[in-house]
């Protein structure tokens, strides 16, 4: 007997610093996507570690200064790409914030979604208005967008890019959902691919 062949379901990968906004997009997609999407981002990945983790010096093991990750951290966040693909493959659709500030990541992410239907979209914010809003919202470390924001986007290469300082949550959800459905296939996390990627964080090693 022949085995059913799933199609893989479609994933969206938000990438930007802490604060940018993601997590809200998240919620605007899945409220305005026509197929259900589930949230398989960092931070869900995050709360399954123990409570004690989360605070230092446990926390230092897992993401010490939000740039650099431990032993730990470098397993959780392989676990999370993985996942992400095991739930396509399995017909599921994702969508998923990330802070892709380890070169490692980015290149297991460009080897693991060159193969599935990946939409890559950079979610951008100026770091005067990062800082503003990660001094108003009281459940981040002070410092850690500017501690990210060098790092995160210096492949340069994406499906989409967004700007939460000029547009919405849901006018940003709004714009991925036309991308999405335009026809076009994903081409960055292939072209990331094709080109050894990440070229520009060698240094950093």
């Amino acid at each position: 007997m022949k085995a059913h062949q799933v199609t893989p379901g479609k994933i969206i990968i938000l990438n930007g610093t802490s604060s940018s906004g993601k997590t809200s997009i998240v919620r605007a997609l899945q409220d305005i996507l026509d197929e259900p999407f589930l949230d398989a981002g960092i931070d869900k990945f995050i709360w399954m570690l123990p409570r004690r983790y989360l605070d230092r010096p446990l926390w230092d093991k897992v993401l010490g200064l939000a740039t650099e990750a431990g032993p730990l951290g470098h397993r959780l966040m392989s676990g999370m790409h993985q996942a992400i693909a095991a739930l396509s493959r399995a017909g599921n659709n994702v969508v998923a914030d990330h802070v892709l500030v380890e070169r490692r990541w980015l290149e297991e992410c460009t080897r693991i979604f060159s193969e599935l239907p990946a939409l890559f979209v950079g979610v951008r914010c100026p770091l005067e208005v990062l800082e503003r809003r990660e001094a108003m919202r009281k459940d981040r470390t002070l410092g850690q967008a500017r501690a990210q924001f060098h790092l995160v986007h210096v492949h340069g290469i994406y499906d989409l890019e967004v700007d939460t300082s000029e547009s919405s949550a849901e006018a940003c959800a709004l714009e991925i959902k036309r991308r999405l459905e335009d026809g076009s296939s994903p081409e960055a996390f292939k072209c990331l691919r094709q080109q050894g990627a990440p070229c520009p964080y060698h240094n950093r090693i």
